[in-house]
């Protein structure tokens, strides 16, 4: 049985207090640029699963990366780097740029058949059973990705909305800790998700919305829209009366001001999120009618190199 207590530690925030602090944010200097640029060359024409930090190198930049790579695994669990040259690059420059960048931070991981995502509107019906959260423009509850890291590359904004935010998993856990006991305890029991992979029981399995690790950290599973959906699967119990207290519980401390910190991402931004400490979320958007102004960020799902 887990003993359930308050976390401490840097992955303990509050957006509305760091939300001006430059000390997440990253700004590329133009030596930095340059670099990318020179690792771009080297590997033009070969496909981004065969990018390497070997053959991607970024002799100065590479260090900034391992000190980000940190500050994710045991720091605040965040962070930006803006800056990055995506500017008149190529569809297919911007996917070698995104995976040598994300693989200088961590390992980069699958994502079916492809090593990266392009988040953008599909027109893909949010309400679907199999619908995916990058394929379509609606607002997204706050939620976990696989693996412990997922990077996001904005190369170009929506028109409007769109906006990504993030809050810290350990500052709401404590909240909950602090006053509502009893549903914390429900967050540490086994949870019914949905893969979105049909309609089979493979697509259905259990797993806590919290756990603690074998070091003593907390480790975060959360989403809402994944945890309702399940509820089509044959075999899944209804969501019981606890269950969904504790998740308007955390609904509402995600949505609050003082625990949100909102990320406006421009072209050459890319957001970095340690998934077991922080959760994220993004607004519903509105895309340009011209198809080339659309919105488009490259997703990366990133395993850590502990």
């Amino acid at each position: 049985m887990v003993t359930i207590t308050e976390q401490r530690g840097p992955a303990v925030w509050r957006g509305a207090e760091i939300a001006d602090s430059a000390e997440w944010r990253i700004a590329l200097e133009p030596g930095h640029q340059a670099e990318l640029l020179t690792a771009l060359d080297a590997v033009a024409g070969i496909e981004p699963a065969e990018v390497s930090v070997s053959n991607f190198p970024l002799p100065t930049l590479g260090p900034v990366l391992a000190e980000l790579a940190s500050e994710l695994l045991h720091g605040r669990g965040f962070g930006l780097l803006t800056g990055i040259p995506v500017d008149g690059r190529t569809a297919e420059q911007s996917d070698l740029l995104a995976v040598g960048i994300g693989g200088h931070v961590a390992t980069v991981m699958p994502q079916g058949t492809s090593v990266l995502e392009h988040v953008r509107d599909r027109g893909v019906d949010p309400t679907a059973p199999t619908s995916r959260s990058f394929q379509h423009r609606a607002a997204l509850g706050y939620h976990s990705d696989p693996y412990d890291f997922v990077a996001l590359l904005c190369l170009r904004p929506a028109m409007s909305g769109g906006l990504s935010t993030a809050v810290s998993s350990p500052a709401v856990h404590n909240e909950i800790v602090r006053h509502h006991p009893d549903l914390a305890e429900v967050l540490y029991q086994p949870w019914w998700r949905d893969r979105r992979s049909g309609d089979g029981p493979d697509s259905f399995y259990t797993e806590p919305v919290y756990d603690i690790d074998a070091d003593g950290r907390l480790r975060t599973n959360y989403g809402p829209d994944y945890i309702r959906s399940a509820q089509r699967g044959a075999d899944v119990p209804p969501l019981s009366p606890e269950q969904l207290a504790a998740m308007a519980a955390l609904d509402r401390l995600t949505s609050d001001p003082r625990f949100v910190l909102g990320m406006d991402l421009r072209p050459g931004d890319m957001q970095f999120l340690n998934n077991h400490v922080t959760m994220h979320s993004r607004t519903a958007f509105e895309d340009h009618p011209d198809p080339a102004l659309r919105r488009d960020l490259i997703r990366l799902w990133l395993s850590a190199r502990h």
